[in-house]
C-alpha cells in the first residue's frame, strides 16, 4: 500500500467559515474587478470586488428581512451566471444553507433533494425552472417562500433588507464556524439514489486557502477565467469560490454553442473544463480544416505537436522538429489559440481523463490542461497537476492538507481539509465509506513513487468476463470517445465470453463528417447507425483503443445505437457522465443480442 500526505501549507482557522474568504479578498483588492458581466453589444463590464461585496450585503439583508433564520436551508436552481455566485455568498452572509438543484433536473428529482434536504426556501431562476418546482410543491408543505429571478425577486429582495443593520447581519454573517455545514450538495445518482453530501466552511475555506498556494501561478494577479460549466456541481462551484478568495475575474457563459465567441471577447488566462470540452475543439478544428481541403495539413501539424510534447518531456527536441513546430505553429496552432481568445496558458481538467494525444497537442499550444481528481465527498479536487510539479497522463499529486492512498486491490484513499462530514441523514452509508478519518473513493488507480495520481478506472464498474479477465471500461471507452463521430461508449461484458460496447453518435458532428466524406448530411442517426462508411469509422476508433490492451479486454463485438444518450432520457448525470446500470438495463436485449448473434442486432464481430 502507497501513502502520500501533503501538509497544509497555511495555518487552519477553525472560527473562519466560507464568508471571510469574500471579506478578505474586499480588504486586499476593494477596486480589482472580482467578475465581468456580458453586455448587450457582446462585450464585458466589470465589477468590483467592493460592488460585489456590496450587492451580496444587500440580497443577505433582503433574506434576514423576508424571514430566513441561521441554518436555514434554499434550494437554489440556476444556471451558469453571475447571479450564482451572488446567491451563494448572500446565502452564506444571512447564515443560511444553499441546496444546489441541477438546472435539468426534473420535478421528481426536485421534490426529492427539497424533502430530503428539509429546505424551508426556494430560488428558481427561469419560468421553467418554476413550472417544475409547482408541479410538486403540494408535496413540499416546508417551502415557504419561493424567489422567482425572471420576475425580478432578487432585486426586490435587495431592496427591502434597509431594516436590517449592518451590526445584525455581522452577527449573523459570522455564526457559523468551520465544522457547521455549508451545503447540501446531492451526489449525481449514477449509482442509486441522489445522497446529500455535507460540506463544512472549513472544507471551503482550508482547501480554497491552500490551493491558491499550490496554483499561485494559475490564479495569480490579472488572471481570468470564463466559466461554462454549471456551478451546481461541486467542481465548478468549488472553483468560483477559490476565484473569490484568490481575486481571480470570472466571467460566465452558460450556452456552449456560444463558447468560442464568448472566449474571443472575453480572453480568459485559464479554464476549468471537462475533457470532452478539449475533444469538440480539437475535433471541430479537424473537420473545419478537412471542410477546407486542409484535412492532411491539420492532422500533420497536430502529429508534430504531440511529438514535440513528447520531446519535451525527454529534455531535448531535435532540431527539425523544432523548425517543423515551429512552422505548424504559424500557420495552424496561432490560429487554434487566437480562437481561445489567445490568453488560455492552463485549464483545469477533471471528471474524467483526458487522452494522452490531446494533453501532448494543446500542451504545444502553451496551454497546460491540469488535469485532477476529486468527488462531490472531497469538495473537487483531492489531486491536481500543478504548473511545477506535472506529468501528462496523471491526476498530479496530492493538494496540500491532503492525503492519498492506494489499497492492496487499487482502491483509492482520501484524507484531508477537504473530506466532507459524511452523507446528510445516512448514517450507515457514511460509515461504509469512512474508515477513521480516511474515505474511500470506490474509485481504482496507482501512485506512483513521487506522489503522482493515476486513475484507472471505478471499482464498482470493473467488468469481469467468463474467462476470468478484469477489464476496466473507461481505459477501452475514453480513447473511443474522443473520435468526432462517437459521443458516448458503454463498454459490456461481465460474465460474457468477450468484451462488447454499446456507441452513439455525436449528432452535432455526425453532419460535418458526413459532408467532409461527400455523404448525405442530412442523415438520420437511424441511417448513420447502418451506413458502412460510418461503422468503418467507429470500427478505426475501436481498433485504435483495442491495440492498447490485450485481446482478452479487446472489444470484440460493438453496437451503434440510432439514438443519444441525453440527461432527459436518463442515462447521463448532470455532468454527462454515463448512468451505466441504467443503460445497460434499458439496452438488455441489445446487449444480448451481441452475444447471441441475433441478426436484428448491428454491430460488427472481430471474432
Amino acid at each position: 500500500m502507497k501513502e502520500f500526505f501533503v501538509p497544509a501549507v497555511v495555518t487552519p482557522d477553525p472560527d473562519a467559515n466560507a464568508s471571510d474568504l469574500l471579506v478578505d479578498r474586499v480588504r486586499l483588492t476593494p477596486n480589482d474587478a472580482l467578475f465581468s458581466l456580458p453586455t448587450s453589444d457582446g462585450g464585458w463590464s466589470d465589477l468590483t470586488a467592493a460592488e460585489f461585496h456590496r450587492q451580496v450585503k444587500a440580497l443577505a439583508k433582503g433574506l434576514i428581512a423576508a424571514g430566513v433564520e441561521s441554518g436555514d436551508k434554499i434550494g437554489f436552481m440556476c444556471k451558469t451566471r453571475y447571479e450564482w455566485t451572488l446567491v451563494d455568498f448572500a446565502t452564506w452572509f444571512a447564515g443560511a444553507v444553499l441546496v444546489p438543484i441541477y438546472e435539468t433536473s426534473s420535478p421528481s428529482q426536485v421534490q426529492y433533494i427539497l424533502d430530503d434536504s428539509e429546505a424551508q426556501h426556494m430560488i428558481v431562476e427561469t419560468a421553467d425552472h418554476f413550472a417544475r418546482f409547482d408541479e410538486v410543491a403540494s408535496d413540499l408543505p416546508n417551502i415557504g417562500h419561493v424567489w422567482q429571478m425572471h420576475v425580478g425577486d432578487l432585486e426586490k429582495l435587495a431592496s427591502t433588507g434597509e431594516g436590517v443593520s449592518d451590526d445584525d447581519l455581522e452577527s449573523r454573517r459570522t455564526r457559523a464556524k468551520g465544522s457547521d455545514l455549508a451545503t447540501l450538495i446531492y451526489t449525481s445518482g449514477s449509482t442509486g439514489a441522489p445522497k446529500g453530501c455535507i460540506l463544512t466552511h472549513s472544507n471551503f475555506v482550508e482547501l480554497s486557502r491552500n490551493t491558491a498556494v499550490a496554483m499561485k501561478q494559475v490564479v495569480a494577479p490579472g488572471a481570468s477565467m470564463l466559466l461554462f460549466i454549471t456551478i451546481a456541481h461541486v467542481f465548478a462551484r468549488f472553483i468560483s469560490v477559490l476565484c473569490v478568495h484568490a481575486g481571480v475575474k470570472v466571467g460566465h457563459e452558460a450556452d456552449t454553442k456560444q463558447l468560442l465567441p464568448a472566449l474571443g471577447s472575453f480572453k480568459p488566462s485559464f479554464l476549468l473544463v471537462v475533457p470532452r470540452v478539449f475533444e469538440k475543439v480539437y475535433n471541430s478544428a479537424e473537420q473545419k480544416a478537412e471542410a477546407g481541403g486542409r484535412g492532411k495539413i491539420f492532422r500533420t501539424a497536430a502529429e508534430v505537436a504531440i511529438a514535440y510534447s513528447k520531446a519535451l518531456d525527454t529534455g531535448s527536441v531535435p532540431l527539425g522538429l523544432r523548425l517543423r513546430f515551429a512552422l505548424f505553429d504559424r500557420l495552424v496552432f496561432s490560429k487554434l489559440k487566437s480562437a481561445m481568445g489567445g490568453r488560455v496558458q492552463y485549464a483545469v481538467s477533471g471528471s474524467a481523463p483526458l487522452s494522452l494525444p490531446l494533453a501532448h497537442f494543446f500542451r504545444s499550444l502553451n496551454i497546460r490542461i491540469l488535469e485532477g481528481y476529486g468527488l462531490t465527498e472531497t469538495t473537487a479536487p483531492a489531486t491536481v497537476n500543478l504548473v511545477d510539479k506535472f506529468k501528462i497522463g496523471t491526476t498530479g499529486p496530492a493538494l496540500p492538507g491532503v492525503g492519498i492512498k492506494v489499497a492492496d486491490d487499487g482502491e483509492i484513499f482520501v484524507k484531508g481539509v477537504n473530506v466532507f462530514a459524511g452523507y446528510w441523514k445516512k448514517p450507515e452509508a457514511t460509515a461504509e465509506v469512512m474508515e477513521g478519518d480516511w474515505f474511500r473513493t470506490g474509485d481504482i488507480g496507482v501512485l506512483d513513487d513521487d506522489g503522482y495520481l493515476t486513475i484507472t478506472g471505478r471499482k464498482k464498474e470493473i467488468i469481469v468476463t467468463a474467462g476470468g479477465k478484469n477489464v476496466a471500461p473507461a481505459g477501452l471507452e475514453d480513447p473511443i470517445r474522443s473520435n468526432p463521430l462517437v459521443s458516448q461508449v458503454v463498454v459490456v461484458g461481465d460474465q460474457k465470453p468477450f468484451i462488447a460496447a454499446l456507441v452513439t453518435l455525436d449528432s452535432e458532428m455526425l453532419p460535418v463528417w458526413l459532408n467532409n466524406h461527400e455523404l448525405d448530411a442530412q442523415m438520420s442517426l437511424t441511417e448513420a447507425a447502418t451506413h458502412p462508411a460510418v461503422i468503418a469509422e467507429v470500427q478505426r476508433a475501436i481498433d485504435a483503443a483495442n491495440a492498447q490492451v490485450s485481446r482478452a479486454e479487446s472489444i470484440r463485438k460493438f453496437t451503434i445505437l440510432a439514438t443519444e444518450f441525453t440527461e432527459s432520457s436518463g442515462h447521463l448525470t448532470p455532468k454527462m457522465s454515463i448512468k451505466r446500470h441504467v443503460i445497460t438495463a434499458d439496452f438488455a436485449d441489445v446487449i444480448e443480442g451481441m452475444y447471441s448473434g441475433a441478426p436484428e442486432t448491428q454491430g460488427i464481430s472481430l471474432q
